[in-house]
């Protein structure tokens, strides 16, 4: 035999035997054991290539990328080169930077240590065991071990070892759902041909790789393998795809920039003006390094960091995992949530929801002689307590309040199967009397069988008028995207000899109702986050019908359905103005579901995906954030995802976007708490130099104040618990920097304020109480207690912009606690002499205490009367920062 391609060939338009041919196999015998063994070494085993993965050091490596961090690290570096210019090798500056930085960079590689794993899931779940022909014999292979033109048997229970084009087919039904979204099984016929344009869903002679088979049994030739598969082609575009920046991410690393780039502006304009002043440029380029070193927060990548890690615990306590550290934000960002019904929306588990006759809907009791007749009329069987079948069926028989024992009674004596053509099943039963014929399936082909119909016990004539009736409850039924069946009996005392003659004179007993029901929590989420200005978006494979009367329920916006094939024939510019509208989209594929959400994102919306299958995990992947369900979710759908709801509870998405806006406005509160704080520092530094005056503060002091009174205040307020209103208002727009709403020019006049009052009580101690001016040991203690103090009590201002006295000045708890440890720590330094020796410092009186403590407390007064007046201006409803 020639070598045998693994060529795109549409399968699925041609027949089984133009099939078999363009395979070049034998449909009796299967291929021969040498030609199988030729063809794997040439097409290789069937599996999935495994993608690249970081290593450890690498992404360790990539911590060290922020733009704030590099200026760190060049700053130590520089500093301690120019300490060893000056002869004195200092190296506890640079060690300390170091140390900050490479904690930072562990932790973060530690939250991200499990990497994707997507490709991985993908190779587990696919090539299983399976049943082939080869030399004329049955063979049990490694799935690995397929290649095309191999002839498989399969049967229900079995998972698919690769993609399949089936050559016979009995009863044939598979479970589709983790591909291709749809709920029920797909009806598979080895005799259907489709067209070019059919979508993957609708092929029913075709089955795929990794999917399982529900019902019936068949034979089919395999056509593709490893990542030539349905399933190869979404583990290739899994492996193409990067994830995006998060938010976040983004808003640090432009926060990084301009910080850094306004402390070289200010060393560099420093450097200058000291060079001017004829100072020596070594002196005066050791005195710029240690500003820029001051003036970076170097504790705000770690505490940026841990922030995020404590969100990580909230929501994992709330049951959900967030994989990667710096994703926590981002669903708290989001402006659109692509979700997928199967599974996400719905409960992925046919239910029966209504039973009717012709006078009207059967009460819970009424309807059980209905019931009884459809469960007999299936192919479900008990194993312990559960119910093996098809959905649709287990329904049928799970609706009973013992299904167990009217099953047990079950005698077949012959059976009529469902079909696409006939749309209905058979089957005749024993009984004591004779025979028991039940017929079940599409109602309007059933009512043409009837000759009398079942009214509340009652068999009454078929008549026009019921036949009407009966077909008008089925059009309701099926317009509330309800799947509809419809079932008759009649008894016999033979048995009959021909499917005619058991499925004519059939008396109706009645319409049974099943849907896959929605989650019955996910319609207030739904309501909680388009109040939050969040919009749903519903991506489904099922039918738009369906798809759209979901979406009514959950009170989606349901005005405008697309399918697939239209999205086919939409332009990239067409396509996003479509998106702008529609939040339904049936009948769409994997990559459907990648270009919709590549389309929000191109419109620059925050967009999440959340999914349970293997369809879903390229869109996953792309969104800027990726909700995977835990229960009922594939661990491709896991590993491609930022966040795993570990529940399925649609409704936890909600307590996962509190806390992600908690989270933001808490990194928002730490950043301008440090950046203020910095401010101010800044100023005393660079105003004491430039007026020639004695520094105010040592090097030893600035380094406290950075590490003691700015670190354990800004890690309590990232642990600041929710604000009422975090609900309330839109999404915070992607393009808007962490400064947005007016914090840039809050943290320079909050800055300023507190370099002044430091500059203040220099003065006052220097003029005051030092002998020697030219010495201001007290004048630099006080700047250096009301520098912490006033940092300290300004931590309470940061909080909220709203007033906070008599409304929830302590209500953060970490936060007292680190006021009063940084603030006894504060006093210890200066009351404990070796301490005060060591910071330059010295005792103060009771009068100097007074001054400081007056000096210190200012910013809260002022910061709160600011509050106040603009709270009374401000128009009621409008958001507390302008976003």
């Amino acid at each position: 035999m020639s070598k045998p391609t693994q060529d795109f060939v549409l399968f699925h338009t041609i027949s089984p035997q133009e099939a078999v041919e363009q395979l070049r196999t034998d449909d009796k015998n299967g291929l021969r054991t040498a030609e199988a063994e030729a063809r794997l070494r040439r097409c290789g085993e069937n599996a999935l290539k495994k993608g690249k993965k970081k290593g450890f050091l690498q992404r360790f490596m990539l911590q060290f990328g922020d733009f704030m961090v590099l200026i760190l690290l060049a700053a130590a570096a520089v500093s301690f080169a120019v300490s060893c210019l000056q002869g004195e090798a200092d190296f506890a500056d640079p060690l300390l930077i170091l140390g900050i930085v490479i904690a930072n960079a562990l932790i973060g590689t530690v939250q991200e240590a499990r990497a994707e794993r997507a490709l991985e899931a993908l190779q587990n779940l696919s090539a299983p065991k399976a049943e082939v022909l080869r030399d004329g014999k049955r063979q049990i292979v490694p799935g690995a071990e397929l290649v095309p033109g191999d002839l498989v048997r399969i049967k229900a229970g079995d998972v698919v070892p690769a993609d399949i084009r089936l050559l016979e087919s009995t009863q044939l039904g598979a479970e589709e759902s983790a591909l291709t979204g749809e709920s029920v099984p797909a009806e598979k016929d080895a005799t259907w041909t489709g067209g070019e344009k059919t979508p993957a869903a609708e092929r029913k002679n075709m089955l795929f790789s990794g999917t399982g088979i529900a019902v019936g049994h068949g034979i089919g030739v395999v056509t593709a393998t490893g990542m030539n598969t349905e399933m190869g082609r979404i583990a290739a575009m899994l492996g193409e795809e990067d994830a995006p920046e998060t938010p976040l991410k983004a808003r640090l690393h432009k926060t990084g920039k301009v910080i850094g780039l306004v402390v070289v502006g200010i060393c560099a304009v420093l450097f200058v003006i000291g060079l001017f002043q004829k100072t020596p440029p070594l002196e005066m380029f050791m005195i710029a390094i240690s500003l820029a070193v001051a003036a970076i927060p170097e504790g705000l990548p770690a505490v940026v960091t841990i922030v995020l890690a404590l969100g990580v615990r909230r929501m994992a306590a709330k049951r959900a995992v967030i994989r990667h550290l710096q994703a926590v934000e981002t669903l708290g960002s989001c402006q659109v949530i692509c979700s997928d019904k199967t599974g996400t929306l719905t409960q992925n588990k046919m239910t029966v929801v209504r039973c009717t006759d012709g006078e009207g809907v059967l009460s819970e009791t009424d309807r059980i002689p209905l019931l009884e007749a459809a469960a007999l009329c299936t192919n479900v069987e008990i194993e312990g307590q559960r119910l093996i079948g098809a959905p649709t069926e287990t329904a049928l028989a799970a609706a009973l309040p013992n299904p167990a024992a009217i099953l047990y009674k079950r005698q077949k004596a012959a059976e009529i199967p469902f079909s696409s053509e006939r749309k209905r099943m058979t089957v005749v039963l024993h009984t004591e009397n004779g025979y028991r014929v039940i017929t079940k399936g599409a109602p309007d082909l059933l009512l043409q069988r009837c000759t009398a119909v079942q009214l509340r016990g009652k068999t009454v004539p078929m008549t026009a008028e019921l036949r009407q009736r009966i077909l008008l409850q089925n059009a309701e039924m099926a317009g509330e995207a309800l799947r509809v069946l419809g079932a008759a009996e009649k008894t016999l005392s033979a048995l009959p000899q021909s499917d005619e003659a058991a499925e004519s004179g059939l008396c109706f007993l009645g319409l049974i109702g099943l849907e896959d029901p929605p989650r019955p929590e996910v319609k207030q989420a739904v309501q909680e986050c388009l109040a939050a200005g969040i919009r749903p978006v519903m991506i489904t494979g099922d039918q738009p019908s369906t798809a759209a009367a979901i979406a009514e329920r959950l009170d989606m916006d349901c005005t405008k359905a697309m399918t697939g094939a239209q999205l086919d024939g939409l332009s990239e510019e067409k396509l996003l103005e479509a998106v702008k509208t529609c939040s339904v989209y049936a009948r769409v594929s994997p990559a459907h579901k990648m270009r919709i959400v590549k389309a929000f994102r191109r419109l620059h919306l925050v967009t999440a995906m959340t999914g349970d299958g293997v369809n879903d995990a390229p869109a996953l992947k792309a969104a800027d954030i990726g909700c995977a369900m835990g229960k009922n979710g594939t661990e491709v759908a896991k590993n491609a995802a930022d966040m795993v709801l570990t529940d399925d509870n649609f409704a936890t998405i909600v307590s996962a976007v509190r806390e992600g806006r908690t989270v933001y406005r808490n990194i928002r509160k730490t950043i301008h708490f440090l950046m203020s704080c910095n401010i101010g520092e800044i100023l005393v530094v660079l105003t004491a130099f430039l007026l020639r005056a004695p520094s105010p503060l040592l090097p030893a002091q600035l380094l406290w104040v950075n590490l003691v009174t700015d670190a354990l205040p800004a890690l309590a307020l990232g642990s600041d618990p929710p604000e009422a209103d975090v609900m309330r208002e839109p999404p915070t727009p992607q393009t808007k920097t962490v400064f947005s709403g007016g914090l840039g020019f809050t943290m320079l006049v909050e800055g300023v304020m507190i370099g002044v009052l430091s500059l203040l009580a220099f003065s006052i101690g220097r003029f005051c109480f030092d002998a020697d001016p030219a010495v201001p040991v007290t004048g630099r203690t006080m700047a250096f207690a009301v520098l912490s103090l006033s940092q300290l009590v300004h931590s309470f201002n940061v909080r909220s912009e709203k007033p906070l006295v008599g409304s929830g000045l302590l209500k953060n708890r970490l936060l007292n606690l680190a006021f009063l440890v940084c603030a006894g720590l504060m006093a210890a330094v200066i009351l404990f002499p070796p301490a005060a020796a060591l910071f330059g410092a010295v005792s103060l009186t009771a009068t100097q205490w007074m001054i400081t403590a007056l000096l210190s407390v200012l910013p809260l007064l002022l910061c709160e009367a600011e509050k106040r007046l603009l709270a009374e201006k401000k128009p009621k409803g409008r958001n507390k920062s302008g976003e």
